[in-house]
């Protein structure tokens, strides 16, 4: 039968599939919309199965913040690509299940799979859009950050790669210095906001490599002790965030730049990709 172009046009805008591919579906359920669209659904299910093994290490890192700021959710959506990373389709996938992560603080991603997108769930949603794009699409991760005194903060870095949520409270320039210290987490990747917050086991490989070191270099056993001491201190200067030199003025640490912008810093998540 004959399909006209301004039903390949419908069928495309509803679903988001290519025209040559909306033209065979419509020609293959001979012209009824309904079943054209569950034939393209099952085409991208046919499609996810079929990429199921591929690798997906491109996609992007995205963040949302609730309108009072007392939450923020983070996300990472692979895909294989990075030409697909920047296609408008999977970016507004990717910032719908920020969203929907947000709205629902799932448990873990088999939960956020179960959830509503448009009228579908998330899963339903996820094999479309592996269909209409054709390349693997998983969603990796999340995390939800909740302050009940202070604000959450986010920074993506550009190119969506790399995003930080970070809790901040206090009376002073909370926006301002607060993106200053999501961008200081982006760039500096430390392991904790204070020291307390290093793992024990991780202070204690860094003793032991010290050490080692020392030995090897043939140094006193007197001084071993002082040398280990100053390389663990060294250590917590470079990867505890409030101890690190402030990436925007380098004369001061971040806790002094905090102090003068009458804030703290509670807790942060930074993600990367494919970390």
């Amino acid at each position: 039968m004959s399909i006209s172009a301004q039903d390949v046009k419908k069928l495309r805008d509803a679903t988001g599939v290519g025209m040559m591919d909306c033209k065979k579906a419509l020609q293959e359920a001979d012209g009824d919309f309904d079943a054209a669209v569950d034939l393209l659904r099952k085409k991208g299910q046919k499609v996810a199965a079929n990429r199921a093994e591929k690798e997906a290490d491109e996609g992007l890192i995205v963040t949302q913040i609730a309108d009072d700021q007392r939450a923020g959710a983070i996300v990472e959506v692979n895909c294989e690509t990075d030409f697909v990373a920047r296609n408008d389709d999977f970016q507004s996938f990717a910032d719908t299940i920020g969203s929907i992560v947000l709205s629902h603080r799932p448990d873990d991603v088999d939960e956020l799979l179960d959830l509503d997108f448009n009228g579908e769930t998330v899963e339903k949603e996820l094999g479309a859009i592996t269909g209409r794009i054709g390349e693997k699409i998983a969603i990796r991760r999340f995390d939800v950050l909740e302050s009940t005194d202070g604000r959450i903060i986010s920074y993506v870095h550009p190119g969506s790669k790399l995003g930080v949520l970070v809790e901040v409270s206090g009376n002073g320039e909370v926006e301002a210095a607060g993106r200053d210290v999501a961008m200081q987490i982006a760039a500096l990747d430390p392991i904790g906001v204070t020291r307390e917050d290093v793992p024990e086991d991780v202070v204690e490989k860094e003793r032991e490599i010290a050490k080692d070191a020392a030995v090897n270099e043939g140094k006193p056993e007197h001084v071993i002790d002082n040398i280990v001491n100053g390389k663990v201190e060294r250590f917590f200067e470079d990867n505890v965030l409030l101890e690190q030199a402030f990436v925007k003025d380098s004369s001061k640490s971040v806790q002094e730049h905090i102090d003068d912008a009458d804030i703290d810093v509670e807790r942060f998540t930074r993600y990367a990709l494919g970390d």
